[in-house]
């Protein structure tokens, strides 16, 4: 990207693209955020005196949603590239179409927007799960042929719908770059999209971990900062039509909760537990959910997701894009770091 590019950004005031937001502003761009909000709280810990990074001199808030076709080509207009990190992420809706209507729907708005704007680039941030598990102790790379057919959740099926759209748009001539991070965790909102970070702290704090399948499933954990250096290596190096894993370590969720107790030389107590239960568990949250409209702490689509190997390489971002993973421990010793920060503020 040239110097003082001007670059729109969709979900600017999520976990990600907030963090995104501030990278941008510090290599000297200018950034048009598209958010429902006016005046977003800042992320918690973060130095501003009470303002966020959206709070900036060179920050200009369009106000507007993916899913407002009018909105997005009034933000897109009169950009250069386009971050689309925008989507509907949660572990459920009361209307299972609005997976659909965001992921898939508010995509095609901001790719016809950029379109019509000739803009130069766009990064849309996909998701690991569109490339569905891995085998025990198999690991994946953007190459490997997805080994079922069936996707566990909502969400997942919306964004496997959407990179199957975003691929075909990139045929058709339109700049896309996707990028796929893996489980993100860091500093940043403590929101659902951050639920590792929650987990550290709760952990942290001395709180009993529960070990769904006995923690022997591994995942790929990556630090909120090293995805959003990827988002921007992706669009500076990125290949048009390429994906690009953004991801850490793989480690079993065991493994996880040991790096933490080797980073803070304490031990807390885990309970490994098998699937019967959890899955009971979800069952019961999402039937509340429907009958009552009580938002779920799980649905049994993701008791699935993490009953199953998610483990993968981010070797071509690294060969192609110059990206350099921080390793677990040190990701983990950060993310404790600033949740002190957070405490103390808190106190």
């Amino acid at each position: 990207m040239e110097a003082a590019s001007k670059v729109l950004v969709t979900g600017a005031t999520g976990f990600i693209g907030t963090r995104l937001v501030q990278a941008l502003l510090e290599r000297g761009h200018n950034v048009r955020a598209l958010t429902r909000s006016d005046n977003p709280p800042p992320p918690p810990g973060f130095d501003g005196g009470g303002k966020g990074p959206l709070d900036h001199e060179r920050v200009e808030i369009a106000r507007g949603d993916i899913t407002d076709r009018e909105s997005v080509f009034r933000a897109v207009d009169g950009c250069d590239y386009v971050f689309h990190l925008a989507a509907y992420a949660k572990n459920w809706a009361p209307d299972p179409q609005k997976f659909t209507e965001s992921n898939v729907g508010g995509m095609r708005n901001v790719f016809d927007a950029g379109r019509a704007a000739a803009i130069k680039r766009i990064v849309w941030t996909s998701t690991i799960v569109t490339f569905g598990p891995t085998r025990p102790g198999e690991v994946g790379d953007e190459n490997m042929p997805r080994i079922t057919d069936e996707c566990y959740t909502e969400y997942e099926q919306s964004k496997f719908e959407a990179e199957r759209e975003a691929i075909r748009y990139a045929q058709g001539g339109l700049p896309v770059v996707i990028v796929n991070p893996t489980r993100v965790y860091g500093p940043g909102h403590l929101t659902e999209a951050n639920t590792l970070a929650q987990l550290i702290d709760s952990y942290d704090r001395g709180k009993v971990m529960v070990l769904l399948n006995r923690g022997i499933n591994v995942g790929n954990y990556v630090l909120v900062d090293d995805v959003v250096a990827g988002h921007i290596l992706a669009m500076e190096k990125g290949r048009i039509g390429e994906r690009y894993i953004l991801g850490g370590e793989n480690v079993s969720l065991k493994e996880f909760f040991r790096t933490i107790d080797r980073v803070t030389n304490k031990r807390h107590l885990q309970i490994p537990i098998l699937k019967f239960g959890p899955m009971l568990f979800s069952h019961f949250h999402e039937k509340r959910a429907q009958w009552f409209g009580i938002y779920p702490m799980v649905t049994p689509g993701w008791v699935r997701t993490f009953l199953v190997d998610w483990a993968y390489s981010c070797q071509k971002a690294q060969e192609e894009l110059g990206y350099q993973p921080t390793s677990l421990a040190d990701g983990v010793r950060i993310t404790l770091d600033w949740l002190e920060k957070v405490r103390q503020e808190a106190a």
